[in-house]
């Protein structure tokens, strides 16, 4: 079988599991050639687990100009993804990246435009709840027209939990220097994928966000915004990391009716005729279009992680299209931008795509004065 040699740069705590995963054989279209890792305690790790199987490296850079790689999977803390994607794009590389894209969207544009110069190389994101069976399914009913125009999306996601003693362990989570954000940036980059790919870009947005009211952090750990999109459509965002057990349901209302997705399960109420034409056409004073409500099938099974490895190196291989194209990266990103650019400016609307210098300035404040290279 064809496999593409691959590297993976970050042996933290994703990384190691992408590593256990591979070497499980359930991505069996590509080969570990390399692991790069700056703290020596992981590369000894690592060399514990795997042995002589694959080449070590104490820097990014030296795995990618290493000759040992077709292709590498960055693990790496947020504000490294697209520094270290840039250069291994220039380097020749197929590039997987890791959720977010970035931190602000100012690098992660750049990093979309080197990758726009190398059409010859596959450029992918990490997101892999585009593998879920009901989310397909739901992204696959709405552009279908199943609810019509949307009027309303609402997506409560509270099953984020996370303890204090998470956060105690230490190290570059939960600060504005080394994560870059909290709830945002580390949780929700993938409901933030989920939310556009289903219903679309906002076009502008409003948020009332909260740091450390919760835990002992300095980034955000309750979120609540708004989104309207272009055709006049409300959206609203509610996450946290304290409710447990928390809740997970998508919600999104249209002319024709609604659909939830909830705990894998997807229901549809669909009107037997459009709202536009009902209210037009209604004289009865009180009164609703008349409803059918289903629960929809879904189909297939949630790969993960080891559904977008397996995509990238087929798309390496054989060409075949990629679930999360790199270039998408950045507008989830736009939405987690924008909402902390809501708040620190005072909760009013934000429109996107954000002001990226205004955005840069203020998160150089919070990480001290300048940010993090």
């Amino acid at each position: 079988m064809d496999q593409v040699r691959y590297g993976i740069i970050g042996y933290g705590k994703i990384g190691s599991q992408h590593v256990g995963k591979i070497m499980d054989g359930q991505v069996p279209n590509l080969r570990l050639t390399a692991i790069a890792d700056t703290d020596p305690a992981r590369l000894a790790a690592a060399r514990e687990k795997l042995g002589d199987s694959v080449r070590y490296f104490d820097t990014a850079e030296a795995l990618i100009g290493s000759g040992e790689t077709e292709a590498v999977h960055i693990c790496t803390p947020h504000y490294l993804h697209p520094p270290l994607a840039i250069r291994a794009l220039e380097n020749g590389l197929h590039t997987l990246v890791e959720k977010p894209a970035g931190v602000y969207t100012r690098q992660v544009r750049e990093m979309n435009a080197v990758a726009a110069r190398h059409p010859e190389l596959k450029f992918a994101m990490d997101f892999n709840q585009r593998t879920d069976p009901a989310y397909i399914k739901a992204r696959e009913l709405v552009r279908g027209g199943a609810v019509g125009e949307i009027v309303h999306t609402h997506w409560l996601i509270t099953n984020w939990y996370r303890s204090q003693s998470y956060y105690d362990q230490g190290g570059w989570r939960a600060t504005w220097k080394g994560e870059g954000g909290g709830v945002l940036l580390n949780q929700n980059p993938h409901n933030l994928d989920m939310w556009q790919w289903i219903v679309g870009m906002p076009s502008r947005v409003r948020s009332q966000v909260y740091y450390g009211r919760h835990r002992r952090i300095e980034v955000e750990d309750d979120v609540i915004a708004m989104a309207e999109y272009p055709n006049g459509a409300i959206g609203t965002y509610i996450t946290t990391v304290i409710d447990a057990p928390g809740t997970n349901r998508l919600e999104i209302d249209g002319t024709r009716g609604r659909l939830v997705v909830e705990n894998g399960k997807l229901h549809l109420d669909a009107l037997e005729m459009d709202e536009h034409e009902f209210n037009r056409t209604w004289t009865k004073g009180l009164g609703k279009p008349k409803m059918t409500g289903s629960d929809i099938p879904v189909e297939g099974v949630y790969t993960a992680h080891v559904g977008i490895m397996t995509n990238f190196c087929d798309a390496i291989l054989h060409g075949t299209p990629l679930l999360a194209g790199g270039e998408e990266g950045i507008n989830g990103l736009q939405i987690s931008n924008a909402i902390h650019l809501s708040d620190w400016t005072g909760g009013g609307w934000v429109d996107l795509p954000v002001d990226e210098e205004l955005f840069c300035r203020l998160l150089a404040e919070k990480c001290g004065g300048s940010l993090p290279q």
